[in-house]
C-alpha cells in the first residue's frame, strides 16, 4: 500500500503547471508497484474542489485509490505530533490534516507520496517518503 497526499492529487485536479508532470509520473510509477490509498483527511481536503460526493468519488475511482478509514492509533499519534508542533510555536492554521495523513501512513507502515515534506519529516522521521528532490 502507498498513501497519496492531497497536494499530489490537487496537482492533477488543478493541472498545476509546475507539478502536474511530476505528480502524474510518480502516481503511474507507484500504481505499477502497489495499491494506492487515501484517508479521511485527504478525502476532506479534496472535497473543496468538487461540487458533489459523486464527482469526488469518480475522481478517486479513476485514479484507483482506496479510501481507508483512520484507525484510533493514527488519530492518537496525529494529536500527539500536533501537540509537539504547537509547543514549538507552530501556527494553528491548516496543519492538523498533515499530521493525520502522516500518522496514518506510519501506522499502516506505508510510504507516503507528498510534496509537503517539511512537517512530515520533522514529526514522523521514520515514515518513508516519496517526494521530489528539491
Amino acid at each position: 500500500m502507498i498513501f497519496v497526499d492531497t497536494s499530489v492529487l490537487l496537482d492533477l485536479v488543478t493541472k498545476d503547471s509546475v507539478w502536474v508532470s511530476w505528480s502524474e509520473d510518480v502516481l503511474s510509477w507507484a500504481s505499477d508497484r502497489d495499491k494506492l490509498a487515501i484517508d479521511d483527511a485527504v478525502y476532506a481536503e479534496l472535497s473543496v474542489k468538487f461540487d458533489s460526493i459523486a464527482l469526488l468519488d469518480g475522481m478517486i475511482a479513476s485514479f484507483k485509490l482506496e479510501h481507508l478509514q483512520m484507525p484510533k492509533e493514527a488519530l492518537f499519534l496525529a494529536g500527539k505530533a500536533h501537540l509537539r508542533y504547537r509547543r514549538k510555536g507552530g501556527p494553528r492554521l491548516g496543519v492538523l490534516s498533515d499530521f493525520f495523513i502522516g500518522a496514518h501512513a506510519l501506522v499502516e507502515k506505508a510510504p507516503l507520496i507528498t510534496r509537503d515534506t517539511r512537517r512530515i519529516r520533522t514529526y514522523f522521521p521514520a515514515l518513508d517518503l516519496i517526494a521530489p528532490d528539491r
